[in-house]
């Protein structure tokens, strides 16, 4: 190999320096992880402000469609930005090259699919369950909050518009917010995000649950019910590095629920 070709394999595996440096590097600090956990739901709820509501209240589509356009404004270009620290580290476009880990699949397909079944069980049974909490955690602590739709309801958002409007809302976002969007959460905070913290130990998935938490700015008194049903999955994905099962657990979870949601509403069950 001459020295050119030397030099271009150096260039490809050195590791970035700069921010680029710490974002890939196997720890990040307690306050940048802080920072790249709730920056994201800041410039979500300034996309919903700015782009998502102007163009639905335009339509007159459901304020839904607004937080749906909100959130992927900001997490589409954030799933790029990890395939693009792929290629500063190894010179193409890719999520590996240690930029979001737990992929090396420990368990067989069939004994992970069992396993991310139960979780996106839990998870749904024990959210719907946790609605009340939602509900008194509003009422109680966060009426201040005037986003269009806010309330304990999980449908108020979806509330005094005409049937057809809400379904062809839904048939259009449901992709993505049911689970385009949760696969990149779980890419970017499971991950990316919580593998970086091995100086917090057993702490980390509980760290990372509650900041995902808090990250939903635009539903801040769901925080608690949030923890209780997703740091089941989070702590099995930190111990287990398989990140499958959150995978299974969180976009399978939003998934089945607006299937389900969807289904039972044209049916005018709810």
């Amino acid at each position: 190999m001459n020295n050119t070709q030397n030099s271009a394999a150096a260039a490809t595996t050195a590791p970035p320096n700069g921010f680029v440096g710490k974002l890939l590097a196997d720890r990040h600090s307690v306050p940048l992880s802080i920072a790249l956990h709730l920056v994201p739901g800041a410039l979500i709820v300034a996309a919903y402000a700015f782009i998502g509501a102007p163009i639905t209240r335009a339509i007159e589509a459901p304020i839904f469609a607004a937080w749906a356009i909100g959130l992927a404004v900001v997490l589409f270009p954030l799933w790029f930005g990890l395939f693009w620290l792929g290629k500063q580290r190894t010179g193409r476009y890719t999520m590996g090259g240690g930029v979001v880990r737990y992929r090396d699949k420990p368990f067989s397909r069939g004994k992970i699919t069992l396993i991310g079944i139960g979780l996106l069980l839990y998870m749904t049974v024990v959210s719907l369950s946790l609605t009340p909490l939602d509900a008194f955690m509003y009422d109680h602590f966060f009426t201040w909050v005037t986003f269009e739709g806010s309330g304990g309801s999980g449908t108020t958002y979806l509330d005094s518009y005409d049937k057809d409007v809400v379904l062809t809302t839904l048939l259009i976002c449901g992709p993505f917010t049911g689970f385009m969007l949760p696969l990149i959460e779980e890419y970017y905070f499971r991950g990316f995000l919580l593998p970086r913290l091995p100086q917090l130990g057993r702490w980390a998935p509980l760290f990372n649950t509650t900041l995902f938490s808090i990250y939903h700015f635009w539903a801040i008194w769901t925080v608690p019910s949030k923890i209780l049903f997703l740091l089941p999955g989070v702590w099995f994905v930190w111990g287990k590095h398989d990140i499958r099962a959150s995978i299974w657990m969180h976009p399978g979870s939003a998934l089945l629920m607006t299937v389900v949601g969807a289904t039972l509403y044209a049916l005018g069950v709810m």
